[in-house]
């Protein structure tokens, strides 16, 4: 996927004000739009057009796609990095935005359904979304406060045992001049234990301020974790490598695992256990209601024959062994 530069499509600088953009929107649609335009490619140009006015026009996309786009320029290969977009606050709740027929790359960064951009949940809170009045906005009591949603990154540590952590979100509003700026807050949420990516956890009245009497709307924070350098999480599972040594995977051993509190389990490695193969520990996963498992990929790690008596060792199994054919038993293996 190729990097869209929407400030070159609308023909304005980085730090445009939102008139400038507006204006800038308007000539081109002047000139390309398909029911007035002479020009072939004015379908395709109008809707390259339409999509970076959707970015640049709203603050909050407008903010989320600079932070992302620094440094890169138009055209280069591009993949949105784990996590870009945690900690922004935006307006709306959690269900995301329809990418409708724009690009590729604006459904990867805005778009609803597939996972790891912005605007995407794997759920819905229980709040009710969008702003709407109801039966207080009939009696004239104001309306209700639009819900606003955001993710979030946790260490895998906190969501396993449950614990209290300061979020700071940012949220981006115009200044007096136009132009985006981001303003922050920091929230303490008490995040469950056992919660998995994907979940949203529903802050009652901390969204958008309400008209009237009416209550304000509700904050959804889509969770997700930050890279763990020994546990990978899959849904509700957990993932981990297991380095065994090469007598442990041959003639079997019970060894111990450290889970992520800091706990251990002692784990049976069945006789013959190659390289690759998964150990599983049902409902040792993430715990919760119904626990996920824990998936453990063997890894064989060898001394080194830099030590004298592994070198040793090893020349007596190349001599003992001298008809073993690792090749062969790896085909016959298969």
């Amino acid at each position: 996927m190729e990097f869209k530069d929407y400030y070159q499509v609308l023909g304005v600088p980085r730090d445009a004000t939102a008139d400038q953009i507006k204006k800038a929107f308007r000539a081109l649609a002047r000139k390309y739009h398909p029911d007035v335009s002479k020009e072939p490619d004015a379908a395709a140009r109008m809707t390259e057009i339409n999509e970076a006015n959707t970015v640049l026009s709203d603050p909050e996309k407008r903010a989320a796609y600079d932070a992302l786009g620094q440094g890169r320029r138009p055209g280069e290969s591009f993949t949105p990095p784990p996590g870009w977009d945690a900690g922004f606050e935006f307006r709306g709740g959690p269900e995301g935005f329809d990418a409708g027929e724009f690009s590729d790359f604006f459904a990867e960064l805005f778009g609803r359904s597939a996972s790891g951009g912005f605007g995407r949940s794997a759920g819905r809170g229980r709040g009710r979304a969008g702003s709407g009045g109801g039966a207080a906005g009939a009696r004239g009591e104001g309306l209700r406060g639009e819900d606003h949603h955001a993710r979030i990154a946790l260490d895998l540590e906190d969501a396993w045992r449950g614990a209290t952590t300061q979020v700071t979100l940012r949220s981006p509003e115009l200044d007096d001049q136009g132009r985006v700026r981001l303003r922050e807050r920091t929230l303490d949420v008490r995040i469950p234990a056992g919660v998995r990516p994907g979940q949203l956890i529903r802050l009652a009245g901390q969204g958008g301020p309400a008209l009237g009497q009416a209550p304000a709307g509700d904050l959804f924070l889509e969770v997700q974790f930050r890279p763990h350098p020994r546990f990978r999480v899959d849904g509700a599972n957990l993932v981990a490598e297991l380095p065994v040594a090469p007598w442990e995977a041959a003639l079997g051993a019970v060894v111990p695992v450290a889970l992520p509190d800091g706990s251990s389990l002692k784990v049976r490695v069945p006789a013959g256990a190659q390289p690759g193969r998964t150990l599983t520990v049902r409902g040792r996963g993430l715990p919760g209601a119904t626990p996920g498992d824990f998936d453990l990929q063997i890894r064989v790690v060898l001394p080194s024959a830099d030590d004298p008596k592994a070198k040793r060792l090893y020349e007596s199994m190349a001599h003992e062994l001298a008809d073993f054919d690792a090749r062969a038993a790896a085909r016959a293996a298969r």
